[in-house]
């Protein structure tokens, strides 16, 4: 095998030679994380130390295809700007021969500790999984300390990986994804006193969630305590379409419940979606200085790799915006933009008190293909009504959304989007007489956070290029926009 060095050498080597074509792509985003070059998956190791956020991520430098991962490397100090690391983690060992897989990153007394899956597999494509360690004085260099958990436990398949790790009182917990050999889904819990010597607790999830019992696997878990209460995140595979719920090919979602940390005993409410777009996955939270609960996703789902047009030039996917969580009186997950990102604004625009009845309008400078836009109705008397983004001039093009007043549902419309998957979404949403719709647009994503976090739909879009126009539309009766903010971001 080839030593870390020269694996990162050659990675560099292979993102310098795209560098030309991938920059010249329109789709390249503005004020989203992306790989220079190659895959970007999932988010890991997300954590603040030593004063900065870092993110590392999934990353195969050589091609936009999924191959023997890497762990590219982020820092920032405040969400918005960050600064590209050296590669944290390259598949050098035999313990990781065929890709450092997803992971996580703590605090131990000081050092930056990493734990990962490592990925094996042999020459009749058997796999083999270890739990491993890496440690950084600095944040920036790391040492490999080898595998801490070999294999899976008795009863689980070989597909066992994605430990999240957090520390309560003394002792450190991990959850992780896996299958039982019946080939049904489970998460884990482990503890350890010292990260290297880990005992199973048992089982926090299995395969049966609100009357569907069709989960295979679990990617991607995560476990914090939030406002008193514990939620676990994780991405179950196998779950099939109920109505507007489930629709892409994977999930990404989560439970409020009590854990029993002697016992291993996770009391659970019913699992909920956390995004009702096309594209997020394997969701990350750490906790800042602050005391915020922050999430970041990858903006995409396995397995469909021609949905994302960019592969032609070189690369593929990004991250989501970083969100700050908090949790309802319901126990439903809210999720807001980081404040931070209101740094990105430039120029803007307001409206206030406009009434639309039957007719669909444009707004002088509410139009672009990088910005935020925040629209706030109110008096919905009109049967449906809502916003055309990203739309040509002769409407052939463009991403629609629409409350519909009847039947309480909001649609997220990408038939006409352009290039990539076309379909829709929805979700059911109350009507109680108005609706903010919290847009963030860049060259080839669109974020929409409904009332304040409420529900949110993630999505790559990709138009082309002249298609900048912005709609409002009111359907078989009237409405009043009574706010509308736009910023051009940058």
């Amino acid at each position: 095998m080839k030593s870390e060095e020269q694996l990162i050498k050659k990675a560099e080597q292979a993102v310098r030679s795209k560098k030309e074509k991938v920059e010249s792509d329109y789709y390249r985003l503005n004020y989203h994380i992306m790989p220079p070059a190659g895959l970007l998956n999932d988010p890991n190791g997300f954590i603040q130390f030593d004063g900065d956020y870092h993110l590392f991520y999934q990353f195969y430098p050589f091609d936009t295809s999924h191959g023997a991962k890497f762990w590219a490397h982020l820092k920032s100090k405040n969400l918005v700007d960050w600064q590209e690391l050296p590669l944290a983690l390259a598949p050098a060992q035999s313990y990781e021969s065929h890709g450092c897989y997803s992971g996580s990153a703590v605090e131990n007394q000081g050092t930056l500790t990493l734990i990962y899956t490592g990925n094996v597999k042999d020459e009749n494509n058997r796999r083999e999984t270890y739990q491993c360690l890496a440690v950084s004085k600095d944040g920036i260099n790391f040492d490999k300390l080898g595998p801490v958990i070999e294999n899976q436990p008795v009863g689980y398949t070989r597909h066992f990986r994605d430990p999240k790790v957090w520390k309560k009182d003394d002792d450190w917990y991990l959850v992780i994804g896996t299958q039982n050999t019946e080939k049904k889904g489970r998460i884990l819990l482990f503890s350890s006193e010292d990260l290297k010597d880990w005992q199973l607790l048992g089982e926090i999830a299995d395969s049966k969630i609100n009357g569907l019992n069709d989960i295979y696997m679990w990617e991607c878990p995560d476990l914090f305590t939030l406002m008193g209460k514990e939620v676990l995140i994780g991405s179950p595979q196998g779950i099939k379409v109920a109505g507007d719920l489930y629709n892409n090919i994977y999930q990404s979602g989560y439970f409020v419940g009590s854990l029993n940390y002697q016992t291993g005993e996770f009391d659970q409410q019913d699992f909920a979606e956390l995004d009702r777009g096309f594209d997020f996955y394997a969701a990350q939270t750490t906790v800042d200085k602050k005391g915020r609960r922050i999430l970041i996703a990858w903006m995409g789902v396995p397995d469909q790799p021609e949905n994302y047009p960019e592969r032609a030039n070189g690369w593929v996917h990004t991250m989501t915006l970083p969100r700050v969580l908090e949790l309802n009186q319901d126990h439903k997950l809210i999720q807001k933009p980081a404040a931070e990102l209101k740094k990105l604004r430039k120029e803007e625009v307001s409206y206030h008190n406009l009434k639309l009845k039957n007719e669909k309008i444009e707004l002088d400078s509410i139009s672009g293909d990088s910005l935020e836009l925040i629209v706030s109705f109110n008096d919905l008397n009109a049967s449906s009504f809502g916003v055309e983004l990203r739309a040509s001039e002769d409407n052939s093009q463009k991403t629609v959304i629409t409350y519909n007043s009847k039947n309480e549902k909001l649609t997220f419309d990408k038939r006409k989007s352009g290039q990539g998957e076309a379909g829709t979404r929805s979700c059911a949403l109350k009507n109680n007489g108005y609706l903010k719709l919290h847009f963030f647009i860049d060259t080839s994503s669109i974020e929409l956070f409904v009332n304040d976090g409420e529900e949110v739909f993630s999505s790559r879009v990709y138009p082309d290029p002249a298609s900048k126009k912005i709609n409002f539309f009111a359907e078989n009766g009237s409405v009043k926009i009574k706010e509308m903010r736009k910023w051009k971001l940058s």
